[in-house]
């Protein structure tokens, strides 16, 4: 089983991705950009369960 520090990162790691591909695409309606809006979240609520302070990590202005 992954420790917190494990998942943690693996999330971080992953929310840094999925930022940088929302951000690079222009059509904020296409089906690609929703899902992985979907993901962004997912992982947004993961780290902040685990304490992860996204506020000066989160690209994402919503």
């Amino acid at each position: 089983m992954p420790s917190a520090a494990d998942i943690i990162r693996d999330s971080v790691n992953e929310f840094s991705r999925v930022q940088n591909w929302m951000l690079a695409i222009e059509d904020k309606d296409s089906a690609v950009y929703q899902s992985m809006h979907d993901r962004y979240l997912e992982l947004k609520i993961t780290l902040t369960s685990l304490g992860v302070n996204l506020s000066k990590f989160d690209k994402i202005e919503e």
